[in-house]
């Protein structure tokens, strides 16, 4: 299932220069280097999904946000094809970059115009949000369709097979990680949009 896939590099040398700030400035807020601001604004390197959360959090900005789908209509939108969702992880974030272990996690419709964003969530064998734990404002939660996942919230670890499901405050630092043989899929929501 293919969505609509964003330039990254494009996208974020657009919204850092929209929001008055130079590389430089943005990579000491984010705590980042100058030359992987410049990296990933030239799309030789992607940024795990936790390193992309946290250069947007120093614009400021959600990872709805950035990743909207200009829908563009005045008339409201009710129905989406699978072709509709917007991939919002980096293109190359899986475990330790490993570009055959990535993470997708496509967006139902233009989560900065609701109250609610919806994710269907694929991480193949291998694949991992990012070493550095996530943290944003509220609350998540997701069902496992298919495959396991672990899932680490604050100091505690666990592992989800088909069928079992999470919820959580998104201020807890957390990750998720596949550590199994196949793929897993996950159906999650996140309450404001603020991831």
């Amino acid at each position: 299932m293919e969505g609509v896939i964003l330039d990254i590099g494009k996208k974020l040398a657009a919204v850092r220069k929209k929001s008055g700030l130079s590389q430089r400035e943005l990579a000491s807020r984010a705590g980042l280097t100058n030359g992987t601001i410049s990296l990933i604004e030239k799309n030789k390197t992607s940024p795990s999904i936790a390193s992309l959360k946290r250069l947007l959090d120093a614009i400021p900005m959600s990872m709805s946000e950035f990743f909207s789908s200009f829908e563009g209509s005045d008339t409201p939108k009710y129905f989406y094809t699978a072709e509709e969702f917007t991939e919002i992880a980096p293109q190359d974030a899986g475990l330790n970059g490993s570009a055959s272990a990535k993470v997708s996690l496509r967006q139902l419709g233009d989560a900065s115009h609701h109250a609610l964003q919806v994710l269907y969530e694929t991480y193949p064998a291998g694949a991992d949000t990012g070493a550095e734990l996530l943290s944003h404002d509220g609350e998540e939660a997701g069902i496992v369709v298919s495959g396991s996942i672990e899932i680490t919230v604050g100091e505690k670890v666990q592992r989800l097979a088909e069928g079992d499901g999470y919820m959580f405050d998104s201020r807890l630092p957390h990750r998720f990680r596949n550590v199994g043989q196949n793929d897993c899929v996950v159906v999650s929501a996140c309450t404001p949009p603020t991831f």
